[in-house]
């Protein structure tokens, strides 16, 4: 088997660091797997993912002049499906939804609600409007509030 850029291969973890791992390859091989190429979501210690022993499948993404192989985990898993993103860059099921940090409300039906849930709400909505506008007024202009 010819170790080769693009080619996927079954290794085991020998050493684990922290900026990264280090798998055996076939034909006596060995290759390192960079912290950023373990997984898609964010390593923060790579010992979360990996440990010593443990049989990987990854792909060569490239072998430098000095025959040191790089290796990514990430790159050799099956790819999960893009999604389609609208107008701004924000996916279509995120669209509307609430700012982090906030649980979703239900909108409530205007006729059942007291007058104090009423201005409450609206209260609410018009802060966040004026903090939007002025946002963006303070970004349109290049400056910025002064207290």
């Amino acid at each position: 088997m010819d170790l080769a850029v693009g080619a996927i291969v079954e290794g085991k973890v020998t050493g684990i660091t922290k900026f990264g791992a280090f798998v055996a390859l076939p034909e006596g091989k060995s290759g390192m797997v960079h912290i950023s190429e373990v997984a898609a979501s964010f390593v923060n210690d790579i010992k979360d993912f990996l440990q010593e022993g443990q049989q990987v499948k990854v792909k060569i993404i490239g072998i430098d002049q000095a025959g040191r192989i790089n290796l990514s985990i990430k790159k050799a898993q099956p790819q999960e499906p893009r999604q389609e993103r609208v107008g701004g860059g924000v996916p279509r099921q995120q669209r509307g939804a609430a700012p982090r940090g906030r649980a979703p409300q239900p909108p409530k039906d205007p006729a059942t609600m007291s007058f104090e849930d009423k201005l409450k709400a609206f209260m609410s909505d018009s802060e966040s409007r004026q903090a939007d506008v002025r946002h963006a007024t303070d970004r349109k202009n290049g400056s910025r509030r002064r207290k």
